[in-house]
């Protein structure tokens, strides 16, 4: 008896995920990116450092500075992260799995770069992305090419990069790419020989052979059920963490003048705390104008450029069941290293002369 096949996945099912994708990204990100990207030729600004709120300090841990920047970011990222709760929850119920696996299932080099391609029009936040991440892992990702896709949104971000030659100088903007293409692509390279070393569990959802597992009840069924789970999964871990680093902000950035020079150990302080922090898309750009305006010192600017937009400590939380231990640990230390070279470029090339 031959085995049976895989019932295919409706044709409707997959027009559905390419409908809220596209339609998705442009109301969320093109259309608002591509009107700020005018706003930052001319003013040379797109805002204050959410960091500060305007002021010349963070505020004081307090109950009120852990509400107010939960408020500030959240007001930024909402439509973002419920888009992406929806793409996500859908990924793993209307697309089909053998898709996944074809472009992003290998551990090698091509869905590294199919990883880092298709997260260049995506541009979200590093949270807003762990949604996705959660539903690629699920169908079968493999870790370095669903890894390129987290880090390339944030670092091969188009729009974050053209905001950045604007405000502080398209030198910032190219140290800020090519250090971003050694992460999305050496990061994603490291995770995927971790893979073939220690052997990734195979995970996902099981192909079905079952027709009636797709009528259209059933699927969207599954689907609400996916985004209902993931949304009550990730979300009040997320707001917690978001709350305490918004109440920690004094403690994790006590001084923020001219006293931060470009000693090495405030270049590795900034990366490590830039790793934890959480900013929603392209916060880094006034964050880091506002801390060269008060005189802070290049090499710290710049480990806080490359460290803050691609991980955070809510975000690692968040994807904590799509990858190992040992694979979040390589991707947090690869980019604080990352970030402390940056920090050494920047003195070396000479930014701030």
């Amino acid at each position: 008896m031959s085995p049976s096949r895989p019932a295919r996945h409706p044709a409707w099912g997959i027009a559905l995920v390419a409908l809220i994708a596209l339609a998705g990204l442009f109301y969320v990100k093109w259309s608002p990116y591509y009107d700020r990207a005018f706003t930052a030729a001319q003013t040379h600004s797109i805002g204050a450092s959410i960091l500060t709120g305007g002021q010349d300090a963070p505020p004081a841990p307090s109950l009120r500075a852990a509400l107010d920047y939960a408020q500030a970011y959240g007001l930024a990222i909402w439509k973002a992260l419920l888009l992406g709760l929806l793409l996500g929850s859908a990924i793993q119920t209307l697309l089909p799995p053998r898709w996944i696996e074809r472009w992003l299932g290998r551990a090698n080099g091509s869905s590294v770069m199919a990883g880092g391609l298709l997260s260049i029009p995506s541009m979200m936040c590093t949270c807003c992305a762990a949604p996705v991440i959660t539903g690629l892992r699920r169908c079968r990702a493999a870790p370095g090419g669903t890894a390129a896709y987290w880090l390339g949104n944030t670092m091969l971000n188009p729009a974050t990069l053209v905001f950045m030659g604007f405000v502080l100088g398209w030198h910032w903007a190219g140290l800020r790419l090519a250090l971003g293409l050694a992460m999305v692509l050496g990061l994603g390279w490291a995770l995927n020989r971790m893979g073939k070393t220690d052997g990734a569990p195979a995970g996902g959802p099981v192909p079905e052979t079952d027709p009636a597992h797709f009528q259209p009840g059933r699927l969207l069924r599954r689907w609400a059920q996916a985004f209902a789970g993931m949304a009550l999964r990730l979300l009040p871990e997320y707001l917690i963490l978001v709350l305490l680093l918004g109440a920690a902000r004094a403690w994790l950035f006590p001084v923020l003048d001219f006293s931060i020079d470009n000693s090495l150990p405030w270049i590795v302080g900034a990366a490590l705390v830039g790793t934890l922090f959480v900013i929603p898309t392209a916060g880094e750009v006034p964050i880091v104008q506002a801390l060269l305006a008060l005189g802070v010192g290049v090499g710290p600017a710049a480990a806080l450029l490359v460290t803050l937009p691609p991980v955070s400590l809510p975000s690692l939380v968040m994807v904590g069941g799509a990858f190992r231990r040992s694979e979040l640990a390589m991707l947090a230390l690869g980019v604080i290293a990352l970030g402390v070279i940056g920090g050494g470029l920047a003195v070396g090339l000479g930014f701030g002369r």
